[in-house]
């Protein structure tokens, strides 16, 4: 009997790449729903729509992702990030449901000098991350067995909005950029994510969880934005100069991590996965987006 799973915030990157990839996973009974259908600002109407229903597994991608404007809108960050998934993570452990829920490097301050491993200090430094930290807390008091919780970092896909978009856009634009060159981690292909959660849920291991673990997901390797910007514009054909630029230069209103990099031995070890360089992927993205696949 396939298992069945339930994927909020369908609309977004991941979403998107889960909702794409279900297609080929015949083992696996997929409910997609957006914000619409599921409103994660109303704690109140997510156990209304969760009332009559079961899924084995439950992946969680609804989340408020504006890092700058959630400093402006810190209560619904926080009602979206953290009260909402409070009352997912109650839900999933009523009716026995494995929780694959979404964070963020955003937790951590973006000051160490080697690649965070799940159990290093947190200390967010914006009304985004601490949302998000709030919401991992509460996903662990709660504690529902077979769940996890994965951070990530850099997000991009061929759906929604994101760097990789804005680069390809401005890049035809204009003649030069300025772009961040001191801040360091890895892109991440929503696509490669997507292929992670769904081995993750066909994995005997994640049957065997008592409780809910912690796990860092990325792409291999490290750059900059300013690398990552310069290997879309020259896997793109697109001439325009990348100038680098420090923090400083452009200001924002949320403070960012100076340093992502995430350790990602638990999962490869935990999950049997090999996880690709992010300059593949980003290829590979480019090549959708460039009309080349």
């Amino acid at each position: 009997m396939s298992k069945t799973v339930l994927v909020t915030g369908a609309n977004g990157q991941l979403g998107s790449e889960l909702n794409q990839l279900s297609a080929y996973v015949c083992s696996l009974t997929f409910t997609f729903v957006t914000r619409n259908e599921l409103d994660f600002s109303d704690p109140l109407a997510i156990e209304a729509w969760f009332d009559g229903k079961h899924f084995d597994v439950i992946v969680n991608c609804a989340a408020y992702t504006a890092v700058d404007k959630a400093e402006s809108e810190p209560d619904l960050a926080k009602i979206i990030n953290t009260t909402a998934v409070a009352t997912l993570s109650r839900l999933a452990k009523k009716s026995n449901s494995a929780l694959i829920h979404i964070s963020t490097d955003y937790v951590f301050n973006g000051k160490s000098f080697k690649p965070y491993v799940e159990s290093d200090s947190l200390l967010p430094q914006s009304v985004y991350g601490q949302t998000k930290l709030e919401g991992e807390q509460a996903l662990m008091a709660v504690n529902p067995a077979k769940s996890i919780i994965i951070r990530t970092s850099w997000v991009y896909s061929q759906f929604g909005n994101n760097f990789v978009k804005t680069m390809l856009r401005l890049g035809k634009e204009r003649a030069e950029l300025g772009v961040i060159y001191d801040q360091v981690g890895t892109p991440t292909s929503a696509r490669d994510l997507a292929c992670a959660i769904l081995a993750i849920i066909e994995h005997p291991a994640l049957e065997d969880l008592k409780a809910t673990e912690i796990y860092h997901f990325s792409n291999e390797g490290v750059c900059s934005w300013y690398d990552f910007a310069k290997a879309i514009f020259e896997y793109s054909g697109i001439n325009c100069f990348v100038k680098p630029i420090e923090t400083k230069d452009y200001p924002t209103p949320a403070n960012r991590p100076h340093y992502s990099l995430l350790n990602k031995a638990k999962i490869k070890q935990g999950f049997d996965l090999t996880i690709p360089y992010w300059k593949d992927s980003l290829k590979d993205c480019l090549d959708i987006l460039n009309g080349n696949k």
